[in-house]
């Protein structure tokens, strides 16, 4: 696998070209339960592009990663229609990875994803979804909270800064939390409670076959997201990079803490269906933060279940 990705860095522009290897092997315990486990290597190369004179003397660095990851998969949900199920599904994980070109360097990741689906009647689905996941080690995985999978005109918020005195390798995004902009919360600990209900509309109302793909998989969804995202032991540490305010002003360097809740909720409506073969995506949704509804945002995506 190749991907090719360009950063803008304080003064530079950054060009990460990054190949990884993978060797994937599974066991079936049950036709519902497996174990699977993947070796991989990643070689990174960051490129300086020759901006100015500066960039153009600034060597390329390397990193070369060795990881393993092993995955518990439970799935025994029947499909009820294009993204309807009914049944539960779960996964545990845990992750290492490890810095080929410094020993020193490592991060283990371990987390879990609880999905339950239950059939309200007939075709009207109500699925829930519980994820967390942790990270640690001389490195760590940096969790942004905010906005869905596949947004496609996504936008991330500045003012939520990130904690400088963690060590960072790597970084993701901790979805679906609707209502906000990516990066509402980040650290690297994260749990999350998604909720929806799924009601196709056609498909309840007709009982016949629909000609139609677009009408046949036309859904109408309710949702509610709860969730956070944190540095150390819990999210009301007072060690939470949350707490704390840092200004600028001239010479003055102020810390400032400050009151805030760690938990945010997000709330709304969307509606789902499949156009020229893609699953379409499109939720309305209000974030709640310290109480106060904030404005409407729109998620448009593209992307199935949650």
């Amino acid at each position: 696998h190749r991907k090719a990705m360009e950063e803008d860095a304080s003064y530079s522009i950054i060009r990460h070209k990054i190949h990884e290897l993978y060797y994937i092997a599974t066991y079936p315990f049950t036709p519902v339960l497996n174990i699977k486990g993947t070796a991989s290597l990643r070689y990174d190369r960051a490129v300086y592009l020759a901006t100015d004179q500066y960039s153009l003397g600034l060597p390329d660095i390397h990193h070369l990663w060795g990881s393993l990851k092993g995955e518990l998969t439970y799935d025994n949900t029947r499909s009820m229609g294009l993204n309807l199920y009914k049944g539960t599904r779960y996964k545990l994980f845990g992750e290492y990875y490890q810095l080929l070109t410094d020993k020193g360097n490592h991060v283990i990741v371990a987390g879990l994803d609880f999905r339950h689906y239950l059939q309200v009647h007939r075709t009207l689905i109500w699925a829930n979804r519980l994820a967390a996941s942790t990270s640690f080690g001389s490195n760590k995985l940096l969790y942004y909270m905010g906005g869905v999978d596949n947004w496609l005109f996504p936008s991330y918020n500045q003012n939520t800064t990130v904690d400088p005195a963690e060590k960072y390798a790597f970084q993701t995004i901790a979805t679906n939390m609707r209502g906000f902009k990516q990066n509402i919360r980040n650290g690297t600990n994260f749990f999350l409670i998604n909720s929806e209900l799924r009601w196709p509309v056609f498909r309840y109302l007709f009982n016949r076959p629909i000609r139609s793909d677009f009408i046949n998989n036309f859904q109408v969804v309710l949702f509610g997201d709860v969730g956070t995202a944190w540095n150390g032991l819990s999210p009301w540490d007072e060690d939470n990079h949350l707490f704390t305010s840092y200004i600028y002003r001239g010479p003055l360097f102020i810390k400032v803490e400050m009151q805030k809740e760690p938990l945010i909720e997000g709330f709304g409506l969307g509606a789902r269906t499949r156009l020229f073969g893609y699953f379409l995506r499109g939720d309305l949704a209000w974030g709640v933060e310290d109480g106060r509804i904030g404005k409407p945002v729109f998620h448009f995506s593209l992307s199935l279940d949650f």
